[in-house]
């Protein structure tokens, strides 16, 4: 006697999420996220905003949990795998120069924009009771602060410039000895290993922290606290629209040779997520995935992105301090002379190192009111709106982090075409094919 063959079960409904592209899954954790928000503010349901502020704050600080550990071995093993990349020295040196360039051009667009639009005219906000910051940022400080007084408080406070320091200097021991400090290089390369899977499995709590974030956001400020800061807010997102797709455009089609279209499809999932979690150094991982799978060489990548991730930021240290200095300046009723604009643009493009990559960008800020001479109690009137202005800021570091290297590895004929022509979109799927253990560099 036979029997009808029995129809599959019906995938569960974690099955079904686990097949979802994560694009969708981001997206769905946003609109969630802005419904409950606005849902929490209109019905001052406070469990609820609290429910969401602690669901945004513990995502944060799982990122930023892997921070010490993960900068200093990428950067540990990047500088010294610097044996395995011919010409290393040439390509440090021109994907420097290419940072230098983008971040120029991208200040350039901010004080364009702030001299278009004025956006501290009739913002009409007192600035009684503002206090400076307890810590400002200064080149003294900035230039003294690299370097550690103690390797612990480093770590536990988080510094990141100074972990970077540390991590250069080890790398290039490391470097420098050879064979002998094999046990230190694999010894990093595993911890590295371990750091990013264990982000990789928060990176998979983004739709989730995405919802509480957002939410929080809606829930706490609304909207009408953007009235007074609306045509700031439209500057900073506008310009960063015009860097993040236009200027980044222009130089793949015309200084790669790059159709750009590819690149937005290859580097979406890292874009998206740095809107989300407003940390270049927390998308790290998904930065230079995306960035291998768009055809650069693995060795290059390792240490390009990492690098990028620290001192890459066209959208906290060039469009946002030349607008915000504008801003503040026009709020106290300052005038701001050609000398102070070439100032700020200076400023910008040498002291962006100093955003180190975390969330916020109030460290670049002070550094560019102190030096440019304006009152630093002006940051205390954009810290309210300052969540609201990074979610774009981050998400334009972390593509600028990604064109870098691409453009560098397409200019010196290392990238792989096939692998660029074809991206995928998919964060989640395989891992992308091993690349060679030499990268040669074109004479």
């Amino acid at each position: 006697m036979s029997t009808a063959p029995t129809a599959p079960a019906a995938p569960g409904i974690l099955a079904r999420i686990r097949t979802t592209p994560f694009w969708v899954q981001i997206v769905g954790g946003l609109a969630l996220g802005l419904l409950l928000g606005w849902i929490a503010r209109a019905g001052d349901v406070a469990w609820l905003t609290t429910t969401l502020d602690t669901i945004g704050k513990t995502f944060v600080q799982l990122l930023k949990l892997a921070v010490p550990p993960l900068v200093f071995t990428a950067i540990v093993v990047s500088v010294a795998n610097l044996r395995n990349v011919a010409n290393a020295a040439r390509l440090a040196v021109r994907t420097l120069l290419w940072f230098l360039a983008t971040s120029l051009i991208a200040v350039s667009i901010g004080l364009a924009l702030g001299l278009l639009t004025d956006p501290g005219q009739g913002a009409g906000l007192s600035t009684e009771g503002l206090k400076a910051p307890e810590e400002a940022g200064s080149w003294i400080d900035f230039l003294t602060g690299i370097i550690p007084t103690n390797i612990a408080t480093t770590f536990v406070e988080v510094n990141v410039l100074q972990i970077v320091f540390l991590g250069v200097v080890t790398g290039a021991a490391v470097l420098k000895i050879g064979e002998k400090a094999e046990p230190v290089r694999r010894l990093s390369e595993s911890v590295l290993e371990l750091t990013q899977t264990a982000l990789w499995w928060v990176i998979r709590l983004a739709p989730l922290g995405t919802l509480g974030l957002i939410g929080k956001s809606v829930a706490k400020y609304g909207w009408d606290l953007l009235t007074p800061f609306a045509t700031l807010t439209a500057d900073v997102y506008i310009g960063c629209a015009l860097v993040l797709f236009g200027v980044y455009s222009l130089l793949l089609r015309f200084a790669g040779g790059l159709n750009p279209l590819n690149f937005y499809k290859g580097a979406w999932p890292a874009i998206q997520l740095a809107f989300v979690s407003r940390s270049s150094v927390g998308t790290l991982p998904v930065t230079r995935r995306v960035t291998e799978r768009l055809g650069v060489p693995s060795e290059y990548a390792s240490f390009a992105v990492p690098f990028g991730a620290t001192t890459k930021m066209d959208g906290c240290a060039a469009i946002y301090p030349s607008l915000a200095a504008i801003f503040v300046a026009q709020v106290y009723g300052i005038h701001l002379g050609i000398g102070d604009y070439l100032l700020i643009a200076f400023v910008s493009v040498i002291g962006s190192a100093a955003t180190a990559g975390l969330t916020g960008a109030i460290v670049m800020l002070t550094l560019t009111l102190s030096t440019v001479g304006l009152p630093l109690e002006g940051v205390g009137l954009l810290l309210a709106i300052d969540p609201i202005l990074d979610m774009v800021r981050t998400a334009t570091n972390v593509a600028g982090q990604a064109v870098v290297p691409i453009l560098v590895a397409a200019r010196e004929k290392t990238l792989d075409r096939t692998a660029y022509d074809n991206p995928t979109g998919d964060l989640l799927g395989a891992a992308p094919a091993p690349q060679p253990e030499r990268v040669t560099v074109a004479a």
